[in-house]
């Protein structure tokens, strides 16, 4: 049974090892290196600079403007996202009350249908959120200031992405309803193999809703809490808030720089000011800081692994 085994191994290994080097470790070491040029991205030539692309970007208002939304993005989304999903898949798994002739534990009536509601946004591409979003934040004629007049609130009509101080605010909004519903789903998935007879125990020993779920639930579900934050985290820092910022803000990154993130930097030094080694350098700053997060949330997170 040992004679070729590692052969064997190495055989189906070698493929998938060789595509990731090639379309994920390559990548990244080129950027790495184009990073050490003055690379415009179209020029076939381009000559060593060493490290001034690293010392143009510490001294770059706009980076560490783009530097503080992207870690405001990472720190808090995946709190607020990771705590309404938790929330949301309690309710809908444990926090219904007893029916008459039914199990003890059960989630509140028409669970299935907020299942649905609630993983409706992950249908539509993130594009049209935020075209459907940046039509309701219109001051004039969109659908939440027209709300606000409708109840006697036309006093109350902020600017939304025209105001610098709410725009950050408004484009999280949107991040948090846009990805909300996956993770109650992916929570969902996991209450829902917790064996019943615990939450019976609990609710026998007289443990109310609450003590259930930080005593029961949340202990059991803690490796899929902790992938779901990371996860959670690199589309905060990525292609999620690159795609909302891009369209729905004015500049875009604007008023004023108060909504560009790092990737969106990264994407305009690239394509539209033909810096493509400056680009890589916020790049390498990108990726360290994505790798700094994830190295952090598992550190802080880890604990003693618990089965049933």
């Amino acid at each position: 049974m040992q004679h070729g085994k590692y052969r064997f191994i190495v055989g189906f290994l070698a493929l998938p090892l060789g595509l990731y080097a090639l379309f994920v470790v390559w990548p990244f070491i080129q950027s790495i290196y184009y990073s050490f040029t003055d690379w415009t991205g179209l020029s076939p030539e381009f000559k060593m600079v060493g490290f001034d692309n690293y010392s143009r970007m510490l001294d770059d208002d706009i980076f560490w403007k783009s530097l503080q939304h992207s870690l405001l993005f990472a720190l808090l989304l995946p709190v607020v996202t990771i705590g309404l999903a938790l929330f949301f898949a309690f309710m809908i798994n444990v926090g219904g009350r007893k029916r008459r002739n039914g199990p003890v534990i059960t989630g509140v009536r028409g669970s299935g249908f907020y299942k649905i509601v609630y993983f409706f946004p992950q249908v539509l591409s993130i594009a049209i959120v935020a075209l459907l979003f940046a039509f309701a934040y219109n001051p004039d004629s969109g659908a939440i200031n027209s709300l606000l007049r409708g109840i006697g609130l036309g006093d109350v009509q902020p600017l939304w992405l025209g105001d610098p101080d709410l725009a950050l605010w408004a484009v999280m909004g949107v991040l948090v309803w846009s990805t909300v519903g996956f993770f109650v789903v992916l929570f969902s998935a996991g209450m829902a193999s917790i064996p019943a007879e615990m939450y019976e125990a609990a609710l026998l020993d007289g443990a109310n809703r609450l003590t259930t779920f930080f005593r029961v639930t949340l202990p059991l579900l803690w490796d899929t809490v902790q992938s779901g934050w990371v996860y959670m985290g690199i589309l905060a820092l990525g292609a999620e808030s690159f795609a909302v910022v891009q369209i729905m803000t004015t500049g875009p990154g604007g008023p004023d720089y108060s909504t560009t993130v790092m990737v969106l930097y990264v994407y305009q030094k690239a394509f539209r000011d033909g810096q493509a080694a400056y680009a890589t350098t916020i790049g390498v700053a990108l990726l360290v800081v994505t790798l700094a997060f994830a190295a952090v949330v598992m550190r802080l997170g880890r604990r003693e692994r618990l089965e049933y």
